[in-house]
């Protein structure tokens, strides 16, 4: 007796702009979606990765073979509405084990309105984006032929209005029992752990949309100012990059991520793209002035250009020991300091958390 077995028919399919093609099985929104094409190596955190606005109009590739079977829970999230442009994964798990989940992976990005793709081969995937220049893809139905999805790609403008898509409209406040201090957080595409962080510093929290003047920001009498994570090219909100040069040597400053790339700008240094970028929670960065090396979490696509800092203010206090990049800067005169890397994050799992430390100790100083 011959036994037959029929194989599930492909749904869906990921078309690169250079024309290949990756067949799965659509597992969220059906809808059709362009958008950079990214790599992620976290091996757990994918609800952090999708709720974080830095990921905003991104298409995700999970490196990780096995996502979403912990599910979603209500309590976990980096920001209220994910803004991610997809999700690519080796095998979505629909039942989740994990007492504490509310709903489940496809649901969260269904009710989002983000498309996913299951079944795709995510390691040649991955191989190829870590070896090109930046790609583009486009999330569409399977029987789309090639050549109009790429097309499609290509009718697509680069967004350069990310930051303004994914920051508060208007001001919140997020308060701690016996604070100390208060903090003016701006808000370029915050995480949640962040303010989470300064207010396990005692800190009040007052955080504000990304285009808040300088003028603004100072009328709320703040003790230091956090420059926050976000999406797209720091090249794109030359208004925060204005604020923060208004702000110099008024108030401590942290910058983190995209908030450490907008202060190289306000300093005078210049930013680089970086390919592949840097996304996931195991790359290894060096404190130079300890000579202690941290595990960090990053995502982030352009870096602080170490030649363009030797005519600022600026001193490089961390470096990647994977690619050399800069990490980490300072300028002790006006009492700022930023990381490339998230200490929010809680990689290592606290090797970086003594930086929100440092900075309150910037505030309690001045």
């Amino acid at each position: 007796m011959v036994i037959f077995y029929r194989m599930k028919a492909y749904t869906k399919k990921l078309v690169l702009e250079d024309g290949r093609e990756f067949p799965g099985f659509g597992f969220a929104s059906d809808i059709e979606k362009v958008g950079e094409l990214v790599f992620n190596t976290s091996m757990v955190g994918y609800q952090e990765i999708l709720s974080d606005p830095s990921y905003a109009g991104q298409i995700i590739v999970m490196t990780y073979p096995l996502i979403g079977n912990y599910g979603i829970t209500d309590e976990d999230y980096e920001t209220k509405f994910p803004s991610v442009g997809g999700m690519i994964v080796k095998e979505n798990n629909d039942s989740p084990s994990n007492f504490r989940y509310t709903k489940t992976l496809a649901e969260v990005l269904d009710e989002n309105n983000i498309p996913a793709i299951s079944g795709i081969d995510t390691r040649m995937l991955t191989r190829i984006l870590r070896d090109s220049q930046g790609m583009r893809a486009i999330i569409t139905d399977i029987d789309t032929p090639v050549e109009e999805a790429v097309a499609k790609i290509n009718a697509t403008m680069r967004p350069t209005d990310l930051v303004s898509r994914v920051s508060c409209k208007k001001r919140w406040f997020a308060r701690t029992p016996n604070y100390k201090y208060d903090i003016v957080a701006i808000d370029c595409g915050m995480k949640y752990n962040m303010v989470r962080s300064l207010n396990a510093q005692n800190c009040n929290v007052t955080v504000v949309p990304w285009n808040t003047s300088a003028e603004q920001i100072m009328q709320f009498n703040p003790d230091g100012v956090l420059i926050s994570n976000g999406p797209g090219s720091p090249e794109d909100v030359p208004e925060v990059v204005e604020t923060i040069r208004q702000l110099r040597g008024k108030v401590p400053m942290f910058g983190i991520c995209l908030g450490h790339q907008l202060i190289g700008l306000a300093y005078g240094a210049k930013i680089g793209q970086i390919n592949p970028g840097h996304r996931g929670g195991n790359h290894p960065v060096k404190e130079l002035e300890t000579g202690r090396v941290l595990i960090t979490a990053q995502n982030h696509g352009y870096a602080v250009e170490k030649d363009s800092l030797s005519n600022t203010p600026l001193k490089v206090t961390h470096i990647n020991l994977l690619d050399g990049t800069v990490e980490g800067t300072e300028c002790k005169e006006d009492n700022v300091i930023s990381v490339q890397f998230h200490p929010e994050s809680a990689p290592g799992p606290t090797d970086s958390i003594y930086l929100f430390e440092k900075f309150i100790s910037l505030v309690k100083n001045a």
